[in-house]
């Protein structure tokens, strides 16, 4: 079978979901590669994302390593099957890869929970509003690189904006929906859109005001994915070295725990859709 050069974060996400099928039945990798016809090599292969499963062999390996939790081994046979491409694979070799991964994360998520402290969340900027913030890249980015960062951008709304949109739940600053990344005009189409989006009903924001007591995560930038099943969830860290995709069960709790206790420091969403209608009077 053709190795991957290049592993999506979902192909790495479900080989480690196998080593921990492996390793909670306490059975070494070569033993398990003999019980599938396999060898160590593929088997680390499989593990690390670099080779496909097949639904028979990822099935015969649930069996062996006793899971019977069948909504998982569904949920992980659907991760090893599907074949479709995704609008995102349009802009492999135009983008970075993280792009990729964050927008077929999204794409597959059941729920999409997100703290952004200095800017608005990616998923509800508008076009001008995404184009000011990647034109203040240095070194400053030519229209070649730039457009296309737009134009994802903008395709990843789609979660939110289908027939059947994922709910989506995120916290902003007051700094953000304050600060002009371009001008009065780019502003307020802005916080209008963050409005229309709250009206249509699949949508949450949370406002943190900036003078709210106790509140020291403005370094904070994290999204929560929501899985098909509860194992399958998916953290994003971001940071000065890049997005970090989380899949550890103990590294989830702790997200969960910051999310929420970034929470404690919000307006409740109707006091929050309320402070944004004013902010866009005051323009």
């Amino acid at each position: 079978m053709t190795m991957r050069n290049q592993p999506t974060a979902r192909q790495m996400r479900l080989g480690s979901e196998l080593r921990k099928l492996r390793e909670a039945a306490g059975l070494p990798a070569k033993e398990v590669a003999g019980l599938l016809g396999s060898s160590s090599a593929h088997m680390s292969q499989i593990e690390a994302g670099t080779s496909a499963i097949s639904e028979e062999r990822l099935r015969r390996l649930a069996a062996h390593c006793a899971c019977a939790d069948e909504e998982l081994i569904e949920a992980l046979v659907a991760m090893a099957t599907e074949r479709s491409r995704g609008w995102w694979d349009d802009y492999r070799g135009v983008l970075p890869q993280v792009h990729m991964d964050v927008a077929e994360a999204e794409h597959h998520a059941t729920s999409v929970r997100e703290v952004v402290i200095p800017y608005v969340p990616g998923l509800l900027q508008t076009p001008d509003y995404a184009r000011a913030v990647f034109s203040y890249m240095r070194p400053e980015l030519p229209e070649s690189e730039l457009a296309p960062r737009v134009e994802h951008r903008m395709r990843r709304r789609s979660i939110i904006e289908g027939e059947a949109p994922t709910p989506y739940e995120t916290i902003v600053h007051e700094f953000a929906l304050r600060v002009r990344v371009a001008d009065r005009r780019t502003s307020l189409a802005q916080l209008r859109w963050i409005l229309d989006q709250i009206e249509r009903g699949h949508t949450t924001v949370r406002v943190i005001p900036t003078d709210q007591d106790g509140f020291a995560g403005a370094g904070i930038s994290m999204m929560y994915l929501g899985g098909p099943v509860p194992e399958l969830d998916t953290g994003l860290r971001d940071g000065p070295t890049g997005v970090t995709f989380i899949g550890a069960d103990a590294q989830l709790k702790q997200l969960r725990m910051l999310l929420n206790r970034v929470q404690e420091a919000t307006l409740d969403p109707t006091a929050s859709r309320d402070f944004i209608h004013r902010l866009s009077k005051e323009l």
